[in-house]
């Protein structure tokens, strides 16, 4: 380019701040407690085979299962170890292609007999009613050694994530209390709601929604006449508490008002 060309077209703000993806998919993964496993089937050598499954996590958010001899995919696991867990996000009752969702793909191996323990004990943590028949003779816990994630965070958001990005990141913290900050926003604080969205994001919206939160901020849903659209709002700093959460909100509420 000329030294002495003009100016380029001004840049716009840049786009609020939001946890990357892996961060986004662990996340998911911590918050979900069942996934759709995907083996290769030995009766029909080739077809991945699927099934319901539970799962726990370890330190390392690769998951833990609970599975019998009995069971399919567990002779299916016998036969070949590749597997991926499809999990999607919980509570999503909207649009099933706007939700996220996370492959985790690997090879599923047998816990170790000295790591049962503590396999056992998350498990449980995680499905108590899995008490029942933990100790039967034809069950054992096995590990899904992730190998690469593929994470969808909703329509034009998705990528790979390597194993070594997925394993580092750890879920939001706020991933605890966000479906009851949720549901106190916009059942409580409608209102407030709105006043931000349209503050932040639309000051024609009629109705706001409040879709999501996490440490640096939310997604909220407008209505501004027949137009139904989503944009995300940051907070004034990274919150790591519900109760930071809150003050963070009282606050922005407070100058959307002023």
């Amino acid at each position: 380019m000329s030294r002495h060309a003009g100016p380029g077209p001004e840049a716009g703000p840049p786009p609020p701040p939001e946890p990357g993806y892996a961060e986004r998919a662990r996340t998911l993964v911590y918050l979900a407690r069942s996934g759709a496993l995907s083996t290769l089937s030995r009766r029909h050598p080739g077809h991945p085979f699927g099934s319901v499954m539970p799962y726990a996590l370890d330190a390392r958010g690769a998951p833990l299962l609970l599975i019998s001899s009995m069971a399919m995919h567990t002779q299916n696991l016998e036969a070949d170890p590749r597997a991926s867990l499809l999990v999607t996000q919980p509570g999503w009752t909207e649009d099933p292609l706007a939700g996220g969702r996370v492959t985790l793909m690997g090879h599923a191996t047998r816990v170790a007999a000295g790591e049962r323990p503590v396999v056992r004990e998350s498990y449980l943590a995680r499905h108590p009613k899995a008490a029942f028949w933990v100790e039967f003779e034809d069950f054992s816990f096995w590990r899904i050694e992730i190998t690469d994630v593929y994470f969808v965070g909703g329509f034009a958001a998705m990528d790979w994530i390597t194993s070594e990005g997925y394993t580092a990141a750890r879920p939001d913290p706020l991933a605890d209390a966000a479906e009851d900050i949720l549901a106190h926003m916009n059942r409580d604080h409608a209102d407030a709601l709105l006043t931000l969205a349209r503050a932040h994001a639309d000051a024609g919206a009629e109705e706001a929604i409040m879709l999501s939160v996490d440490r640096l901020g939310f997604r909220v849903r407008m209505k501004s006449g027949e137009r139904l659209h989503a944009a995300r709002v940051s907070f004034p700093r990274e919150v790591t508490t519900a109760e930071e959460c809150r003050t963070a909100l009282i606050e922005m509420i407070g100058r959307a008002r002023r």
